[in-house]
């Protein structure tokens, strides 16, 4: 019986002939700490008697969640964090620099490693080829002074997919209706592999937004192969020496298949308090919304900034309508720039934020109100996330955001496109 993605990978990264259900020790490639769980794990790295760092040239701290930071705690925990990195010698990207699964898939991310993080949504390095998965902070204490850890080999789903996006959709679109129909917890502790020939039209931005949210059905992982558009951006980020073509076997083993034709999908939105809980856009028409929310690392890359700076063009947002913009990374921000995005949308009556995770996770640069409804491309939804729980939040693509931006209310992005 042939492989699938994460069979293949746990069984290079662990030296042995790895199949669902085993249990394996596999080398970790990338470890890596944010600024909100990475104290936590530096504290219990500490007490548990490590000193030095097995693998400094591949451990990484971004300062991207509280950045900049808004509280005495917190920029405390910046120092904390700043001074371990020049203790041990580890990178670390400062306030400004983005949001570390950004970061992660310019920097770090390559066909066939294994990446753990301090954060559920390091799985969208999944998008590049990597078995990347969020861990908690104690277990990442440990592969800091290992380099490596043990893995339950998850058996795979096979996300067939066919056909091409038609107008005003999105891979947020395919992303949400999935969880929408797999569920919460209808994935949990699978690999989500995504395959099939539109894979072949599908850029690394769009791959990175679908593995970011694979978690969101429960997923251990989200991948796809490792093929000529993944060499293409590597080559981009004068990454291209880490190219390898990476590919399930053809008789590989998998527990469910779903085929999706992108053809016959729509734009849809997914409402409070659960990111399970999608419809269709039209379901939500009408809903008044204060605040959009475009960026995080589901949505933060250039591609999504070139979608609304194109919708938006020769229009305004709402004047009841607050609209967030939040680059994913200083990259993305310098790029958008030299393509005239920020500037059109600044003249649309955005407010830019800087490269980080902002709003998404409630700490600051858009806190909601009493009563407030958020329009959000970010990849949760639940009650409280972003500040207030007295608040709601709604889940949509950065066509579908701006459109409502526009709109001062849930939009379908093919009314204003």
């Amino acid at each position: 019986m042939g492989k699938t993605l994460a069979e293949k990978i746990l069984g290079f990264k662990s030296h042995s002939d790895a199949k669902a259900g085993d249990i394996v020790i596999a080398e970790v490639d990338l470890a890596f700490l944010q600024d909100t769980t990475g104290p936590l794990s530096i504290r219990q790295f500490k007490e548990s008697g490590f000193e030095v760092l097995s693998q400094p040239q591949r451990t990484a701290v971004f300062l991207d969640h509280a950045a900049p930071s808004p509280s005495g705690q917190l920029s405390n925990d910046h120092i904390f964090l700043r001074r371990f990195a020049r203790e041990t010698g580890c990178y670390i990207y400062e306030v400004g620099d983005g949001i570390c699964h950004q970061l992660v898939a310019e920097h770090f991310a390559t066909p066939g490693e294994v990446i753990v993080g301090s954060d559920s949504h390091t799985v969208t390095a999944g998008g590049v080829g990597a078995f990347a998965t969020g861990m908690g902070s104690s277990d990442v204490a440990v592969v800091l002074a290992l380099g490596k850890t043990w893995f339950r080999v998850p058996e795979s789903f096979l996300i067939s997919l066919s056909g091409a996006f038609p107008a005003g959709v999105y891979a947020k679109d395919l992303i949400l209706y999935l969880i929408g129909q797999i569920k919460a917890d209808g994935a949990t502790y699978k690999a989500l592999e995504f395959g099939g020939e539109a894979l072949a039209h599908m850029t690394i931005p769009q791959r990175l937004t679908m593995a970011n949210m694979a978690v969101e059905a429960g997923a251990k992982v989200g991948l796809f192969p490792s093929d000529e558009v993944t060499k293409d951006f590597l080559a981009a980020q004068s990454r291209g020496d880490n190219y390898k073509a990476l590919f399930p076997d053809s008789d590989a083993d998998y527990e469910q298949v779903i085929s999706v034709n992108l053809a016959q999908l729509e734009p849809v939105v997914s409402f409070p308090h659960q990111v399970d809980n999608v419809f269709p856009v039209g379901q939500a028409k009408g809903i008044k919304v204060q605040q959009v929310f475009i960026g995080t690392c589901t949505n933060g890359r250039l591609e999504d900034l070139a979608v609304v700076a194109n919708i938006i063009q020769g229009k305004r947002r709402h004047p009841d309508t607050r609209l967030l913009i939040a680059p994913a990374s200083r990259q993305v921000l310098i790029q958008a720039m030299r393509e005239g995005y920020i500037q059109s949308l600044i003249g649309a009556g955005a407010t830019i934020l800087p490269p980080g995770c902002a709003a998404c996770l409630g700490l600051h640069q858009g806190v909601l109100g009493d009563g407030e409804v958020c329009l959000s491309t970010a990849n949760r939804n639940f009650k409280g996330r972003m500040g207030n729980p007295r608040a709601t939040i709604y889940l949509a693509s950065p066509a579908t955001a701006v459109a409502s931006a526009i709109k001062g209310e849930v939009t379908d992005p093919r009314e204003v496109m």
